[in-house]
C-alpha cells in the first residue's frame, strides 16, 4: 500500500456531523486521506459523505426506508450495522482503506463493533465511544485487536474536552495505519491459552519447540479478554491448531464471574474444524475482581489475591465435576480432532502441597470426572504428572508432531 494511508470514518452524520468532520480534518492534517461513511437513519449530513446511508443499506439489499420503517430503533441500527460492516470488509478487500475509526454513543458503538469485526487482524480499527471499557460491551462483541478510547464530553456537540479526545484518536488511527506490521499470511499460527509463567510453566516448555517446528506462537491470557481475542481469531480460521490448555474462563462463566470471555468461549475453533489440544489448567478456581467485595458464596473458601485487580477462590469438588462436564460438552461439538491431556497430580502452581489451593481430594474427584466425560470423539491421554512437569508439555508436542505427520495440522495458511 502507498505511504499515504486512507482511513474510513464512520458515524451518524445527522447528529455528529461536526465531530466526524473534525476527526477527518485531523487525519488530513497528518497527511492522510479519508473516506466518510454516513450511518444515520433519519437525518442528513451538512454536506454529502463519500458513502451515503442509501449506499449502506443497499450493500445488503435493503433501502433506507426499510430502516426508517423498521418500527424500532434497535432493528433500524442493526440494518445499518449490517450494511456498514459489509462495506468495511469490501473496501478493505479492494485495497481502498488502511484502517477505520468510528464515533458513537451506545448506538454508534454497537454498530462500530460489527465494523471492527469485519476487518482482519492487523488492520487498525479504532472506536471512540462514550461507553468505552463499560460492562455494557460484551466480550464476544470485541475484535481481537480493537482499540478504544473513552469519549469524555462527547454526547452532544464539539467542545474543548472532546476535541482533546478526538484529536488523539485521529492521531492514533493514522499512526497505527503507518506503523502496523501485519501478520505473515503464510506462517501457520498456534493459539495457546495460559496464565502467567509463575502459575503455569507449559508455555515456557512449548513455545520454542513450536517455533522450531515452523509455527508462530500466540499465547493468550485466560482472564476474559484473552479468551475473547483467541475466540475472535478462531472464528476467522486464523489458527493451524488451538491449545485450549486453561479452562478458567469457562468456570468463571458458569458461576457468573465477570472475568469471562462470553457465552461462546471454546466453540469457534471446533465449529471450523481447527485441531484442538485441551487440558484442565486452573479448572479448580473462580476469578473475581479484587476491588469488589468477595462474593458471599466464596468467603469461606481458600482465597488468593493475585494483585489489586484479580483474585481467585477454590471451586468445590462438585463444581469441578460440573466444569469438567461443561468443557467436555463444548469440545464434543467440534467438527475437527480434539485431544485432551489430563495430568493427575495438579493443574497449576498454587495447588501443590503447602500452597493455599492444595486439595488432593477435590483434585481426585475432578480427575475422575474428566476420565468419565472425555469420550469419543475426544481422544484422552492421562498422565501421572503435574501440569507444570515437562512430561505434560512433551505429550502435547507428541500429539502435535503426529498431527503434522498425518496432515491434520496444515503447515501452510
Amino acid at each position: 500500500m502507498s505511504a499515504i494511508k486512507t482511513i474510513l470514518v464512520i458515524g451518524t452524520y445527522d447528529t455528529k456531523d461536526q465531530e466526524l468532520n473534525y476527526v477527518a480534518d485531523c487525519i488530513k492534517k497528518l497527511g492522510g486521506n479519508v473516506i466518510s461513511m454516513d450511518v444515520s437513519v433519519l437525518g442528513d449530513p451538512s454536506q454529502p459523505t463519500d458513502i451515503s446511508k442509501h449506499e449502506v443499506t443497499a450493500a445488503i439489499g435493503k433501502t433506507i426506508d426499510e430502516a426508517v420503517n423498521a418500527g424500532d430503533e434497535n432493528l433500524a441500527m442493526q440494518i445499518m450495522a449490517s450494511g456498514a460492516s459489509t462495506l468495511c470488509a469490501r473496501l478493505y478487500a479492494e485495497g481502498r482503506i488502511d484502517g477505520m475509526i468510528a464515533l458513537g454513543g451506545t448506538m454508534g458503538t454497537d454498530l462500530a463493533l460489527d465494523c471492527a469485526r469485519a476487518l482482519p487482524m492487523g488492520v487498525p480499527k479504532y472506536v471512540v465511544s462514550t461507553i468505552a471499557f463499560s460492562p455494557l460491551i460484551a466480550p464476544d462483541r470485541l475484535s481481537a485487536d480493537i482499540q478504544m478510547i473513552l469519549w469524555a464530553g462527547g454526547l452532544y456537540g464539539l467542545n474543548d474536552i472532546c476535541k482533546a479526545t478526538l484529536s488523539q484518536a485521529a492521531g492514533a488511527i493514522y499512526g497505527a495505519a503507518l506503523a502496523v506490521e501485519p501478520p505473515d499470511p503464510d506462517r501457520p499460527v498456534i493459539g495457546m491459552v495460559s496464565f502467567g509463567s509463575s502459575a503455569l510453566h507449559y508455555m515456557i516448555h512449548l513455545r520454542q519447540p513450536l517455533i522450531d517446528r515452523g509455527f508462530s506462537v500466540a499465547v493468550f491470557h485466560g482472564t476474559g479478554m484473552g479468551g475473547m481475542a483467541l475466540e475472535s481469531l478462531a472464528e476467522q480460521g486464523y489458527f493451524a491448531a488451538v491449545l485450549e490448555l486453561a479452562v478458567a474462563e469457562i468456570g468463571n462463566l458458569m458461576v457468573g464471574s465477570v472475568v469471562n470471555a462470553g457465552a461462546n468461549r471454546m466453540t469457534a475453533a471446533g465449529r471450523l474444524g481447527t485441531p484442538i489440544i485441551a487440558a484442565p489448567a486452573f479448572g479448580d478456581m473462580i476469578d473475581f475482581a479484587t476491588w469488589q467485595p468477595v462474593p458471599e458464596r466464596f468467603r469461606d473458601r481458600p482465597y488468593h489475591a493475585h494483585n489489586r485487580l484479580l483474585a481467585s477462590a477454590s471451586l468445590t469438588a462438585d463444581e469441578r465435576r460440573e466444569l469438567a462436564r461443561e468443557v467436555a460438552h463444548r469440545l464434543q461439538q467440534s467438527s475437527g480432532p480434539v485431544h485432551f491431556v489430563l495430568p493427575t497430580q495438579g493443574i497449576h502452581a498454587w495447588d501443590v502441597e503447602g500452597m493455599p489451593a492444595h486439595d488432593p481430594e477435590a483434585l481426585a474427584e475432578m480427575v475422575d470426572e474428566y476420565r468419565k466425560v472425555m469420550v469419543d470423539p475426544i481422544e484422552l491421554s492421562v498422565l501421572d504428572c503435574h501440569i507444570n512437569d515437562l512430561a505434560f508439555s512433551e505429550k502435547v508436542l507428541e500429539v502435535i508432531d503426529r498431527w503434522i505427520a498425518d496432515g491434520t495440522i496444515k503447515m501452510t495458511r
